[in-house]
């Protein structure tokens, strides 16, 4: 993938009629995992369309004021970013990209992006990332610290504002 010019990447909020890409961005993280799985393809549709209905259900319900963004490069869809701001925080429900666009630089665009506003709120922006996700190396170049976990499967991350980070 070629350098993005960072004014190409924007957000708009979620609408109905993204769903279909929603979901085929939910999907398209989970390709690795259900390749180990012995069922077929009907069968992986299937556990993928409950599995995101549920996910997107439990967002919608648990995060009431978040900022659900699809990602645009160009005006072409390119993946969601979640957002909730909360009063002591930024937590980053979630961010994901359609496999064309991953590797090219925009996840390290939009959390940059999230930090700017966390360090001029001074507040830390924090996400939940399972154990095995290899963006946990994004995470930790760009300053996130492990905080916890959650399960076996998540652990929460957090990357300090500035502003805290000056006082520390």
């Amino acid at each position: 993938m070629s350098k993005i010019d960072p004014a190409a990447v924007t957000l708009r909020p979620i609408t109905d009629a993204d769903l279909p890409f929603l979901f085929a961005v939910y999907a398209s993280t989970r390709v690795e995992e259900l390749a180990q799985v012995p069922w077929t393809d009907e069968q992986k549709a299937m556990f993928l369309r409950q599995q995101f209905e549920a996910q997107h259900a439990w967002w919608q319900e648990h995060y009431t004021g978040a900022r659900w963004d699809l990602v645009l490069v160009d005006g072409v869809p390119a993946g969601r970013l979640y957002v909730d701001v909360w009063e002591r925080e930024i937590r980053i429900v979630d961010i994901a990209l359609v496999p064309e666009y991953r590797g090219g630089g925009i996840g390290t665009m939009l959390l940059k992006r999230i930090f700017a506003e966390g360090d001029a709120a001074g507040k830390p922006v924090s996400i939940h990332v399972e154990v095995f996700n290899p963006a946990r190396r994004l995470y930790d170049r760009l300053g996130f610290v492990q905080k916890g976990t959650h399960g076996d499967v998540y652990v929460l991350m957090e990357r300090p504002s500035s502003a805290a980070a000056a006082v520390a």
